[in-house]
């Protein structure tokens, strides 16, 4: 116990820092799922984000940006996958952030798991927003 009393701070900052871990790739992932459009996983092609006619400087900040963030859903996204936290979730909203080639037929690969679409679209129906079309109609 005196031990305890002794580490109050580190032992605070330490669950804050867990809370923190689990709290913010959460609220990262219900807002990017609820800005999706409906028809997302129905086309056949993105067009990036640097092409919808904003400045090239603004244009390449936002996709770096973008990627960063995304890369670091990613490995929160494995990481949560082998302990607490919505690890396929994160991992599927990071990798949509993320620009790679074949990214898009990964992500409509992820989103015809069993579980995955039902869940996006329950999340969605909860905020009001319009269900996610099957990717294989």
């Amino acid at each position: 116990m005196d031990w305890i009393l002794t580490n109050i701070t580190t032992l605070s900052l330490t669950l804050g820092m867990i809370l923190a871990g689990l709290a913010l790739p959460a609220a990262v992932a219900v807002f990017v799922v609820l800005r999706l459009p409906a028809d997302y996983f129905t086309h056949n092609r993105r067009e990036p984000i640097y092409r919808h006619g904003t400045h090239p400087l603004l244009g390449w900040s936002l996709v770096l940006l973008k990627n960063l963030s995304g890369l670091v859903l990613v490995i929160l996204g494995i990481v949560m996958l082998f302990t607490p936290g919505q690890g396929l979730l994160t991992l599927l909203v990071g990798l949509m952030l993320l620009n790679f080639p074949g990214k898009y037929r990964l992500e409509r690969r992820l989103v015809r798991l069993g579980p995955v679409i039902p869940a996006l679209n329950w999340l969605r129906g909860r905020w009001g927003r319009a269900p996610l079309m099957d990717p294989d109609t």
